[in-house]
């Protein structure tokens, strides 16, 4: 038998590995993957900063608060897109089979979707723009642990550092708002505002997971399809109880009818670009890159209303962006459902024991090894039975 003698030979001293340099660390944590996930959360960030940016013009402007009358009109171009899509496919794709099979968890989340969307609009009303901002942030902890529980996503504590800085830099922006004098939207019932916010970002959280779920499992047109097809049918409900009044006081014209089209192809940029930016990081990821879109309203907000300057909204941003960083340059990991392994492991042994008994006239698989030799004609082969 040809055995082989590998030998280690001594590294001499001082000709160790050498240390890296400033730029090869930086370039290290800032890889493609990280630049190009911090970008497609700020491209979502900036569609909802668009998003905000109409509906204030419609409130401010035309006095036009119809934000059942604009979910609507995103929930029906979903339906003319993704629904119309899956009615068309052939198999397990196509929309009567996936009613079948899972009509009523559609119809629970896009309850959820839709209910979502119209309490953090209504907390406008009661409370002051900065109990929203901060108390909208109440959607990452639920984020985190619905994906800890039922998704099994274990954290590091990098992701638990980064998450931090993001809300500390909420907080500065929320403090510049103080400081400027930012309280518009405060009302009398200030505590029934803030409960709806939370109640809002609840449903967020649940909607960003079940989402997260989907799209990684399943489809991302099968997502929007069923959103488009029950949020259409639920939200049309919801306008024809709550929201006919104020449709008939709306001072219709081209001008008004121009930013209805504008938010509503922002908000369906908006969810169909979502579930792509899903699929490659996580909800919470992305909840975290929407933390921005509150500041690109401010520095919007400096040009066109004439809102006042802080440096505490730069500290914000940068302190909000560092965070993003930290959470994005460590993966997180799927633990393993103790239940799932059991059952597969029980599934292979009894696959193992059932296993026919081969005839007496067919041989078992064997594996042929052979051991290294310096020709191809010198190797000798072992035959394990």
């Amino acid at each position: 038998m040809i055995s082989v003698v590998s030998t280690v030979e001594s590294v001499p001293r001082g000709t160790g590995t050498p240390v890296p340099s400033l730029y090869q660390r930086i370039r290290k944590v800032f890889t493609r993957d990280l630049l190009v996930t911090l970008a497609l959360g700020q491209v979502l960030s900036l569609l909802i900063c668009a998003i905000g940016l109409t509906s204030k013009y419609l409130a401010d402007d035309f006095h036009a608060n119809t934000p059942v009358f604009q979910s609507f009109l995103n929930y029906i171009l979903l339906f003319l897109v993704y629904t119309t899509t899956l009615a068309v496919r052939q198999g397990e794709e196509n929309l009567l089979a996936i009613l079948k099979q899972r009509w009523w968890n559609y119809m629970i989340l896009g309850l959820i979707d839709i209910e979502a969307n119209y309490l953090v609009l209504k907390a406008y009303q009661y409370t002051t723009l900065s109990s929203v901002q901060l108390l909208d942030c109440f959607v990452i902890p639920v984020a985190l642990l619905l994906s800890w529980f039922f998704l099994l996503v274990r954290y590091k504590a990098v992701h638990f550092v980064g998450t931090g800085l993001c809300l500390l830099g909420i907080g500065c922006m929320v403090g510049a708002d103080v400081l400027l004098g930012r309280q518009q939207g405060l009302g009398e019932q200030k505590l029934f505002g803030d409960l709806l916010v939370l109640g809002g970002a609840t449903l967020y959280g649940i909607s960003n997971v079940c989402e997260e779920f989907i799209v990684k499992n399943l489809s991302r047109v099968e997502f929007l399809g069923m959103m488009g097809l029950f949020g259409s049918f639920f939200s049309g409900i919801q306008l024809a109880i709550m929201e006919h009044k104020e449709l008939l006081k709306v001072p219709w014209d081209w001008q008004i009818g121009l930013f209805y089209v504008g938010f509503s192809a922002f908000m369906f940029s908006l969810y169909s670009f979502m579930p792509v930016v899903m699929k490659r990081t996580s909800a919470t990821s992305v909840s975290l890159s929407l933390l921005t879109a509150d500041l690109y309203s401010l520095f919007c907000g400096l040009f066109l209303f004439h809102y006042k300057f802080s440096g505490l909204y730069l500290l914000s941003f940068f302190i909000i962006v560092l965070g993003l960083v930290l959470y994005s340059s460590s993966s997180t990991y799927v633990a393993q459902d103790p239940r799932v392994y059991k059952q597969f492991r029980n599934t292979c042994s009894q696959q193992a024991n059932n296993r026919p008994p081969l005839s007496p006239g067919v041989l078992e698989p064997s594996v042929t090894y052979t051991s290294l030799g310096p020709e191809a004609e010198d190797e000798l082969p072992v035959r394990v039975a």
